[in-house]
C-alpha cells in the first residue's frame, strides 16, 4: 500500500504537468480537442493524490512504523483519531494534504464549470496544473511521506503531545481549504490577465470560490484560536503570533477581494483592482506556507524543516508571486477599467472597506516580516508583539467598523449619506445607549471598554436594521413583512448574519479584554482561591493514567459567593513518556457565555501548587462570531445568483422568449 500510494504520488505530477500544458496550449490555437483534456486530467489528478493520501492514512492507522514518517509521528498506543489526525500533523503529511485540496478545488472547477468560455476554463485549469506541479515536484523531491527505514524499529517516537487533541482534526484541513481555495481566484486572475479580458461575467464566477475559501478560513482561524486558548493552558486567544499572522493577512485580503467582486459583478467597476485582489491573496497563502516550513520562524505551529524545503519553497514564492505580478504589471493596461461611480455610494463604501481591508493586511505583513529583516540584515533578534499591532491595526479597524453598517444602505452608483444616516439613527442611538449603561452600570472607568461595547452593539444594530427596512417590519402588515423578508435574496440574510458575526466577535474581545478577572496563587489541599465572585476550593490531586500518558489532576470545587455549590472543575499536567514531554491541560468550566479556566503551574519551594485562575465574561462570543460569520457565508452560497450556471439559463431563457411568436 506504501509502494502505491508513493506511485500515485509520481503519476499525480505526472498528470498535473499534462493538465498545465495540454489545456493552455488548446486555448492559445483554439483547439478544442487540446481544451477539453483539462477537465478529465484535474479530475484524474485529484483521485490520484487522494488515492495516495488514503496510503499514508493506512500506513498510519496499522502503525507501519517502516515508514519514517509514521514512525516520528506516531505510536501504537496512541488513539486512533490521533493516529488519523497524525497524518497531517507534521511537514511532510500536510504538504500532502495541502496538494489533496489543491487538486480538488481544480477537480471541482473541472466539474462544476461547464458553463464556463472553454477557453477561460482550459487556462484555469492550466494555472492550477501549475501550482498542483510544482508542490509535487517539491514533495517528491524534498518532504516524501513514503522513505521508508530498514530495519523498522518496533515502536514509534508518538505524534507531539500538543497536537494531540481533537482540534488538530479541525484547525488544519479548514485552514488548508481556505490557503488553498483562494488559488482558484488566483487562477481565475492570470487566466484573466493571459487573455487580455474581463467582465461582470468573470467576477460571478469567481464570487462563489472566494466566498467558499473565506468561509473555510474563517472557520480554520477561529479553530485555531479556540485551540491555542484551551490546549496551551495560557488563557489567551490570540498572541499575534507570525504563524497566526500568515493565516490572518489572506483572511483580511480575501474579504476585500469578496467585497471588490461583489463591485466588480454589479457595476463592472474595480476590475483591475479585483484581479490584484486575487493575486495578492494568494500571495499572502503562499507566504503563509513558506514562513511555517522555511525554518526561519519558532513557533508552536510551524514545522521544524531543512534549508532545502525553505530554498525550495521560497523559488514557488518567486515564480508565482513574481511571475502573476509581473504578468499583471505587462497586461493590465490592456484591461478596460470598468464603471464610474460617485464617492458617496455603495460602491465607494465598499472602496473604502478595501483600503481600510488592505492597509491593516499591509500593516500585520510589516509587523511579521520586520523581525526577520533586522534579524537577516543585522544578527539582532527583536520581536514584534501585541503593543505594535494594538497601535497600528486597531486604529484601522475602528473607522472601517463605523462604515460597516452605511453600505448596505447606500444606493450603487450614487447614495445619499444623509438618508442613511437616518435610517441608521435608531440604531446608533441604542448602541451609544448600550455604550453609557456600560459606563454608568459597569465600570465608570472603562471609557474604551463602553465605547469598544458600543460599536459592536453598532454593527449587529446595524446588520438588523437593514433586514427591517428590507422586508417594511412596521410599515407594512405583518403577513406582507413576513413575506417579503422570506423572500429575500439569500446574499442579504449572507452579508447581515456575517456583520452580525463580526460585531460578536468584537463584543466578546471587548468584554474578555477588560473586565476579566485573574489570581495566581500557590494553594495546598483544602486552601481556597476566589475569584471574580466565584470560590474555587482545593480537593488536592489525583493520579490518573490514559492510553500513552500518565496525568496528575488537580480537582476544584466550584462555589458562589454565596457558599452555593457549582460543581467542580479539573486541570492536569500530562507526561508523555514515548516523546518524555509534559503538557498542561487546563480545566475549564462554561457558564452561559462565560468561562472560568483554571490552569495548573509547578508546585513551589513549600510543595504548594501554583494556581492560575481566570474569569472571562463572554469569551465563548469571540468564536461565536466566527461561526456565525461562517454561516452567513453559507447562506449567501445558497443564492442562486452566486450559482455559475444561472447566469447562463436566464441567457437561454431570454432568448427563447424573444424567438416565440408575439
Amino acid at each position: 500500500m506504501v509502494e502505491t500510494g508513493h506511485f500515485a504520488l509520481v503519476l499525480a505530477f505526472a498528470m498535473a504537468l499534462v493538465q498545465s500544458v495540454v489545456p493552455i496550449t488548446g486555448a492559445r490555437t483554439g483547439d478544442e480537442r487540446l481544451m477539453a483534456v483539462g477537465a478529465p486530467a484535474a479530475i484524474a489528478c485529484f483521485l490520484l493524490t487522494a488515492l495516495s493520501f488514503a496510503a499514508l492514512v493506512t500506513a498510519y492507522v496499522q502503525s507501519d512504523f517502516s515508514v519514517v514518517n509514521v514512525w516520528e509521528n506516531s505510536h501504537s498506543l496512541q488513539p486512533l483519531i490521533y493516529k488519523i489526525t497524525g497524518t497531517w500533523g507534521n511537514h511532510e503529511g500536510s504538504m500532502l494534504l495541502w496538494v489533496l485540496i489543491l487538486t480538488l478545488f481544480g477537480s471541482l472547477v473541472a466539474l462544476f464549470g461547464r458553463n464556463l468560455p472553454p477557453s477561460l476554463k482550459a487556462t484555469v485549469l492550466s494555472v492550477q496544473g501549475w501550482i498542483g506541479a510544482a508542490f509535487f515536484l517539491f514533495i517528491l523531491t524534498t518532504s516524501n511521506p513514503f522513505t521508508r527505514l530498514i530495519p523498522a524499529p518496533i515502536e514509534g517516537r508518538e505524534l507531539n503531545p500538543i497536537l494531540q487533541d481533537m482540534g488538530l482534526a479541525v484547525h488544519p484541513p479548514l485552514l488548508y481549504l481556505g490557503y488553498v481555495g483562494f488559488s482558484i481566484s488566483f487562477s481565475f486572475a492570470v487566466a484573466a490577465l493571459i487573455e487580455g479580458r474581463i467582465d461582470a461575467a468573470w467576477a460571478r464566477w469567481v464570487r462563489p470560490w472566494t466566498l467558499l475559501a473565506w468561509l473555510c478560513l474563517t472557520g480554520g482561524i477561529s479553530m485555531g484560536s479556540y485551540w491555542a486558548y484551551y490546549e496551551l493552558g495560557w488563557g489567551g486567544f490570540w498572541f499575534w503570533d507570525p504563524v497566526e499572522n500568515a493565516s490572518f493577512m489572506p483572511w483580511l485580503a480575501g474579504t476585500a477581494l469578496l467585497h471588490s467582486a461583489l463591485v466588480m459583478e454589479k457595476r463592472s467597476a474595480l476590475k483591475i483592482w479585483t484581479i490584484l485582489l486575487a493575486i495578492l491573496t494568494f500571495s499572502f497563502s503562499l507566504l503563509g506556507t513558506f514562513l511555517v516550513r522555511s525554518g526561519v520562524l519558532t513557533s508552536v505551529h510551524a514545522f521544524a524543516t531543512d534549508p532545502s524545503r525553505g530554498i525550495f519553497i521560497l523559488c514557488i514564492l518567486t515564480l508565482f508571486i513574481g511571475g502573476s505580478f509581473a504578468l499583471f504589471a505587462l497586461r493590465s493596461n490592456a484591461l478596460v477599467s470598468g464603471g464610474l461611480f460617485h464617492p458617496i455610494s455603495r460602491e465607494g463604501a465598499l472602496v473604502l472597506n478595501n483600503l481600510f481591508l488592505t492597509t491593516a493586511a499591509a500593516t500585520v505583513l510589516v509587523g511579521t516580516l520586520y523581525p526577520l529583516a533586522v534579524e537577516a540584515l543585522s544578527k539582532d533578534r527583536i520581536s514584534v508583539g501585541a503593543p505594535f499591532f494594538e497601535l497600528t491595526f486597531v486604529p484601522l479597524m475602528v473607522p472601517l467598523l463605523l462604515a460597516v453598517p452605511f453600505g448596505p444602505m447606500l444606493a450603487w452608483k450614487r447614495g445619499d449619506l444623509y438618508a442613511a444616516g437616518q435610517r441608521l439613527f435608531a440604531a446608533f442611538a441604542c448602541a451609544l445607549l448600550i455604550g453609557i449603561c456600560v459606563l454608568l452600570f459597569v465600570d465608570r472607568t472603562a471609557v474604551l471598554a463602553a465605547c469598544g461595547i458600543g460599536l459592536a452593539a453598532w454593527l449587529l444594530l446595524g446588520a438588523l436594521t437593514d433586514l427591517v427596512l428590507r422586508s417594511g417590519i412596521g410599515s407594512v402588515p405583518a403577513y406582507v413583512a413576513w413575506r417579503r423578508l422570506v423572500g429575500l435574496p439569500r446574499s442579504v440574510f449572507g452579508t447581515a448574519l456575517a456583520h452580525m458575526g463580526l460585531g460578536l466577535t468584537l463584543l466578546g474581545i471587548v468584554s474578555v479584554t477588560t473586565f476579566q478577572g485573574e489570581k495566581i496563587v500557590a494553594l495546598n489541599p483544602g486552601e481556597n482561591l476566589t475569584v471574580s465572585g466565584y470560590v474555587l476550593h482545593f480537593e488536592g490531586m489525583k493520579a490518573g493514567q490514559g492510553p500513552n500518558f500518565t496525568e496528575s489532576r488537580g480537582v476544584f470545587d466550584i462555589m458562589s459567593s454565596g457558599g452555593a455549590s457549582l460543581g467542580k472543575i479539573v486541570s492536569s499536567k500530562r507526561f508523555f513518556p514515548a516523546r518524555q514531554t509534559p503538557t498542561t491541560e487546563a480545566g475549564i468550566r462554561t457558564f452561559g457565555l462565560s468561562q472560568l479556566y483554571v490552569s495548573l503551574g509547578d508546585p513551589d519551594a513549600s510543595g504548594a501548587m501554583v494556581v492560575r485562575a481566570w474569569w472571562k465574561p463572554l469569551v465563548l462570543l469571540i468564536w461565536l462570531g466566527g461561526v456565525v460569520m461562517m454561516l452567513g457565508a453559507a447562506t449567501s452560497l445558497f443564492d442562486r445568483r452566486l450559482r455559475v450556471g444561472a447566469p447562463s439559463r436566464r441567457r437561454k431563457a431570454a432568448s427563447k422568449l424573444a424567438e416565440s411568436p408575439s
